[in-house]
């Protein structure tokens, strides 16, 4: 329900403001750009789940061989003993549970284009254990907020970015982002147990928090010394070894079970395209009321006035300039990557904005949207704590966000 008066505030609010600024102040283009960018939402929308079938056939092709191989079912096996902490209404060995660990190992690696494809996978797999398939169950709800949480372990994507504008050390904001992505992950994690009444103190998932960071303390240690082509050309080589290792063992998974990889992979495959099919409306209804509100100019007035009060308190402001980047992340991937990009363009990359608009980008991920794409997938209509639990996240993340900006490049 959180999300349908979102959804609704989202386009009411964007047009009163452009009916107030043609009636009091003429402004004759408001309307119209409104309008043009609901159909350039539409457009992209259509094209981003286009583009994303393509990697969802892929991936689920994969995955199915993974799971008529059994390479699935030992995963599960084997984080049962953690994973089952967790979320304690999966039964043991669930395929449910392999399908999230490789979810989350992408996410942690920024292989975005992997994760999806995976994660609509284990949430098909959690629909099945479902009593109320219209309600989020409790699993689902841990799955997606530990999702939406975004921790990132190698930032790809945003170092990429920050190279293409000409950054100074592209890999500058690497530290200070996985401390951010950290603390989002961390208050959803706790939210979510309180809800829930897991307990975190047990020996299983302490142990598994000291093996991450041990995991980051030796990446630290691999990069230290390196300078900035070849930490990138370090990162690039590390996801792609992975990338392409899954694949090989996927494949000899099924080559030692002596199955037809081929016929697995295809049979997977064509379930892929359905998934991508489904989810055509839900990313075209976020991005819509995402563009008429900031086509509307509602997002700008919103960032002068809130820039405007922390003044009045004699605070820094200078981190209101990312405000916006800050807003979109929750809604819209791409929204928010643009006014990232923007940020850059206006203020420099290398700027104290540039760098507090990139570590927002990389603190957390696309609540709403992923919500609305993964719930949609399985039809979960009532979505109980879970946009309460994202939203604590995001906001926990962002504040991080903002915190380490200023230690770090202040």
């Amino acid at each position: 329900m959180v999300l349908n008066y979102i959804w609704i505030a989202l386009f009411v609010i964007g047009v009163l403001v452009g009916v107030i600024k043609l009636v009091f102040m003429g402004d004759y283009d408001a309307l119209p750009a409104m309008m043009d960018s609901t159909f350039e939402a539409s457009k992209v929308g259509f094209e981003m789940t286009l583009g994303l079938t393509g990697t969802l056939t892929l991936w689920m092709g994969m995955l199915k061989i993974g799971e008529d191989s059994g390479l699935v079912q030992r995963l599960a096996n084997f984080l049962s003993p953690v994973l089952t902490k967790l979320f304690p209404d999966i039964p043991k060995g669930h395929p449910a549970l392999g399908s999230i660990f490789m979810n989350f190992s992408a996410n942690m690696l920024g292989l975005d284009n992997a994760a999806t494809p995976v994660g609509l996978k284990a949430m098909q797999e959690l629909q099945s254990l479902n009593p109320k398939k219209d309600t989020a169950s409790n699993p689902m709800i841990m799955f997606l907020v530990l999702n939406t949480s975004g921790l990132t372990i190698i930032p790809v994507s945003i170092m990429a970015y920050r190279a293409k504008a000409g950054a100074t050390d592209p890999t500058d904001v690497f530290i200070p982002m996985l401390l951010a992505t950290l603390c989002s992950t961390l208050v959803g994690l706790l939210v979510t147990s309180i809800y829930q009444k897991i307990n975190l103190f047990n020996k299983a998932i302490l142990t598994v928090a000291a093996v991450v960071a041990a995991l980051v303390a030796g990446l630290f240690t691999a990069i230290h010394g390196m300078d900035t082509e070849q930490t990138q050309h370090f990162c690039r080589i590390l996801t792609s070894c992975i990338m392409l290792g899954a694949i090989i063992l996927f494949i000899y998974a099924g080559w030692r079970k002596k199955l037809n990889v081929y016929n697995s992979f295809i049979e997977g495959a064509k379930g892929g395209f359905k998934v991508a099919v489904t989810l055509i409306p839900y990313c075209i209804a976020i991005l819509a009321a995402v563009g008429v509100f900031r086509a509307s100019g509602a997002l700008d007035m919103f960032q002068d006035t809130i820039k405007a009060g922390v003044e009045m308190l004699g605070m820094n402001s200078d981190w209101v300039s990312t405000l916006p980047v800050a807003l979109m992340k929750p809604l819209s991937g791409p929204g928010a990557r643009g006014m990232m990009l923007e940020c850059f363009n206006s203020f420099g990359v290398d700027s104290f904005i540039g760098h507090t608009a990139s570590i927002l980008q990389g603190s957390t991920d696309t609540t709403f949207y992923i919500l609305a794409i993964y719930f949609g997938s399985v039809g979960i209509k009532k979505y109980r704590y879970s946009v309460v639990c994202g939203v604590m996240a995001d906001i926990a993340g962002m504040v991080a966000a903002v915190l380490f900006s200023y230690f770090f490049f202040a």
